[in-house]
């Protein structure tokens, strides 16, 4: 039996206790221990931001910290961002609002580290938005429409929060609000 390491995380403002392997990754600890599927494994070697989490207040990419490493620590994923369960964040509805998504896959990493980049920069230009998300892959959509999706949200109000009751696809609006994808 390999050996274990307990670790007390909160997680969307949630307290977790739990022993894990010392070699488990946080993506790994967040995925498969607590469930928390929105924060996505792309590459394992922090090159696409698929896995971008919020760690004591900062953007990391969650393959590259052990889940020993964020013991006693904040982290919020992409299913914390929202204030209620049918709510959106304001990056979250910019995202919809502005078509910054096709598939999906690099979305709840992209808002993850607009949300740090929104938090260190509230008015940020669109090179400054650009240039804040480079370590964030997307390879469908040309990245014009999450640019503009940021540069929507740094215009809401930091504490607003979306009614998401009655979009045009509810299904497809509640699964970005978990990180899915459309």
């Amino acid at each position: 039996m390999a050996a274990t390491a307990d670790v007390r995380i909160s997680v969307n403002g949630e307290a977790h206790e739990d022993s894990v392997e010392p070699r488990l990754l946080l993506v790994h600890y967040l995925r498969d221990t607590l469930g928390l599927t929105g924060t996505h494994v792309g590459c394992d070697s922090t090159n696409c931001g698929a896995c971008t989490v919020h760690l004591n207040g900062e953007a990391v990419k969650s393959c590259t910290v052990l889940a020993v490493q964020a013991d006693g620590a904040e982290v919020k994923t992409i299913e914390g961002m929202a204030a209620a369960e049918d709510k959106l964040h304001p990056l979250q509805e910019a995202f919809w609002n502005k078509h910054g998504l096709q598939c999906g896959y690099c979305t709840p990493g992209m808002i993850m580290a607009a949300a740090d980049l929104l938090e260190r920069n509230p008015n940020p230009t669109e090179d400054e938005v650009r240039h804040g998300l480079e370590g964030n892959l997307c390879r469908c959509t040309g990245y014009h429409n999450i640019v503009r999706a940021v540069l929507e949200a740094a215009n809401a109000p930091s504490s607003e929060t979306v009614d998401a009751s009655s979009p045009p696809n509810p299904e497809a609006r509640h699964e970005i609000a978990k990180g899915v994808g459309a």
